[in-house]
């Protein structure tokens, strides 16, 4: 067992091989990010797309990713290894990326972040699931807050790259798009080379999507699962973050600083939030979290100047910073150690399709009512899923008391 840590973030404790797995994330993300931060724009000044195109694009990549998480995770659980399965999602992602700077017309685009996406889908659940198996429960919260906070350093860079580089390229969104390739082919060569898989996490499991095994992953998981997609009804693709700045005149080449400033504050929060959660909870940070997207779509409804979308953009970044690596941690705190790939899986699926409906929705409404519209939408739905959280807490405190001798 590694040495306590008297630090508050406790480093020195969190396994090397989950670092890396963060340095993975990183480079992926400021690749993915270069590209995110300037598409939206690119489909609709660029290749002529609409509103109600561009959410349909962003929900069929992000459903598509989720549904490769659950054939991805559950074969990770099957083989009783997760490494490899990880990084052919790497892989087929950074594969993808030169696509977009040889796109010529909307059906290319949407075919590179289809891929783009399916590679995420594959890497997701079997990523999530080894960190799971590389920490022990005491330091979870720690380890899911590292990987994503490492994630969004890349997040945070990549859009500064894409403001710095349309500058230095003269708006020319095709040679932005081949710089991005690089770091995809970086993060593939660090997986590889960098991470070590601990010795068989448990049995291998014959049927991984069978009633029985999908049974054992319990009704705590399961109330845990449905949460998640209400919450996620409110909080679709961030691309309408950045329609919603360019609606109050800010220029196409700043616009990406939106993402700078959210992924910057759900950067400087998710570690530290996972420290907390292993010190004083999981549920009362989520909780935490989940009014904090109310509020910040409530900001975002009313803004019509670039300060307050942009205080919308912050209080955005703290929901992120507050709950996404804290469901992750609770996934792994209810799901059984041999099916957690699957957990994984299951859990992304949902969240997936909830995501898929909740782009749709906010560019439909976006269409029909305006900014406001789309926001006050997800503001609703979110407070749906504020209101069922105490539940699944007692679901949880249920289950442990059964456990227990």
């Amino acid at each position: 067992m590694p040495e306590p840590s008297p630090s508050f973030l406790r480093w020195r404790e969190i396994p090397g091989s989950v670092w890396t797995l963060g340095l993975v994330s990183l480079f992926m993300d400021l690749s993915s990010e270069m590209i995110h931060a300037l598409l939206p724009l690119y489909l609709v000044t660029v290749l002529g797309a609409s509103t109600p195109t561009v959410g349909f694009i962003e929900g069929i990549a992000e459903a598509t990713a989720s549904i490769s998480k659950i054939f991805s995770g559950a074969f990770s659980d099957y083989l009783g290894h997760r490494k490899w399965v990880a990084a052919l999602g790497y892989g087929l992602a950074a594969v993808s990326k030169p696509i977009f700077p040889l796109a010529a017309d909307i059906g290319w685009v949407a075919a590179a972040r289809f891929i783009d996406r399916v590679g995420k889908g594959i890497r997701g659940a079997p990523r999530d699931a080894l960190v799971a198996d590389l920490t022990p429960p005491e330091l979870r919260g720690s380890a899911y807050g590292l990987r994503q906070s490492l994630d969004t350093v890349g997040a945070v860079l990549g859009p500064l790259l894409a403001i710095g580089l349309m500058a230095a390229f003269a708006d020319n969104f095709t040679a932005v798009f081949w710089v991005a390739v690089v770091p995809a082919f970086i993060s593939t060569a660090i997986i590889v080379l960098g991470v070590r898989e601990p010795p068989h996490h448990g049995r291998k499991v014959q049927m991984p999507l069978g009633r029985r095994e999908l049974g054992r992953l319990g009704r705590s998981f399961w109330a845990i699962v449905v949460v998640a997609a209400i919450f996620t009804l409110a909080r679709f693709s961030e691309a309408f973050l950045l329609l919603r700045a360019q609606s109050t005149g800010l220029p196409i080449a700043i616009v990406p600083v939106v993402l700078v400033v959210m992924n910057g504050v759900y950067t400087a929060t998710a570690w530290p939030a996972g420290v907390l959660s292993d010190r004083i909870g999981r549920y009362g940070m989520v909780t935490i979290g989940f009014a904090v997207l109310i509020l910040a779509d409530l900001v975002l409804a009313a803004g019509s100047g670039v300060g307050l979308v942009m205080a919308g953009v912050v209080l955005w970044g703290l929901h992120m910073g507050l709950t996404q690596g804290l469901l992750s941690a609770l996934v792994a705190d209810t799901a059984p150690a041999a099916l957690r790939g699957t957990a994984f899986g299951m859990f992304n699926l949902v969240s997936g399709l909830a995501m898929l409906a909740a782009s749709i929705i906010a560019g439909a409404m976006w269409e029909m009512i305006g900014p406001d519209g789309t926001f006050l939408t997800g503001a609703a739905f979110a407070a749906v899923a504020l209101a069922a959280l105490p539940f699944v807490r007692w679901r949880a405190a249920k289950a442990a008391a059964r456990q227990r001798p």
